[in-house]
């Protein structure tokens, strides 16, 4: 959860970038390190396995504007992919106030983005986390590659939207990011379903990795104001 630092009017929130391995988790956060201002930035901090990196800094955004006279600073961290490290996701996920889950877009990659979404939703159920009532975003990575898997189908696989039991939100929620897309939609069968923001990208080349940090990075905000 956010904390707050009295002393320099500050308000820490943590983002954690979830996801398969070699998804493209570190290389969203060394783009959004390499184009932030100096400044603005904390040190990037590397933890490295055998087979992966955990990275983690700090910033401080310029245009988001203050919450009750705080500033708002972002941590943002990345998990290890491997399953075989499950030990460091749950401990890096204690106390986050945001996630990205990072998808590999690539068609043989789909066993293990399902695998590494259902291991984020048993992480957070561990912790007493709602994902499905908590900042949530997804990013298709990759997109790029010709063994990219269309949209629809991923959207089906790691997306399906999950049952909006409240009567007061069973209502149509238009997407902001994708013109004629809902986020809270009723299926033919009458229930109500809602679906986490999601933004495709080719991380290597930055497009879409600051689309995605804009969005969670509002919806973190909007949980504090």
């Amino acid at each position: 959860m956010s904390m707050i630092n009295y002393a320099s009017r500050e308000i820490n929130c943590k983002l954690v970038y979830y996801g398969p391995g070699l998804g493209g988790k570190t290389t969203n956060l060394e783009h959004v390190y390499r184009k932030v201002a100096p400044s603005t930035r904390g040190k990037l901090i590397s933890l490295a396995t055998e087979t992966e990196r955990t990275l983690f800094f700090d910033f401080l955004p310029v245009d988001l504007g203050t919450i009750r006279g705080f500033k708002t600073r972002f941590h943002l961290y990345t998990v290890p992919g491997q399953v075989y490290y499950n030990a460091s996701r749950k401990l890096i996920l204690k106390g986050v106030d945001g996630v990205v889950f990072v998808a590999d877009s690539q068609i043989d990659r789909m066993e293990a983005n399902q695998e590494s979404m259902q291991n984020l939703y048993d992480n957070m159920a561990e912790y007493g986390y709602d994902l499905t009532k908590m900042p949530f975003v997804i990013q298709y990575n990759k997109r790029d590659l010709p063994t990219a898997a269309p949209i629809a189908e991923l959207q089906q696989l790691l997306n399906p939207g999950w049952e909006v039991a409240e009567a007061d939100r069973q209502r149509l929620s238009p997407d902001p990011y994708h013109a004629g897309e809902y986020l809270t939609s009723q299926l033919a069968t009458g229930e109500w379903i809602e679906r986490a923001t999601h933004f495709e990208a080719v991380a290597v080349t930055g497009d879409g990795v600051f689309d995605t940090l804009k969005a969670i990075s509002k919806l973190v905000l909007k949980t504090l104001s």
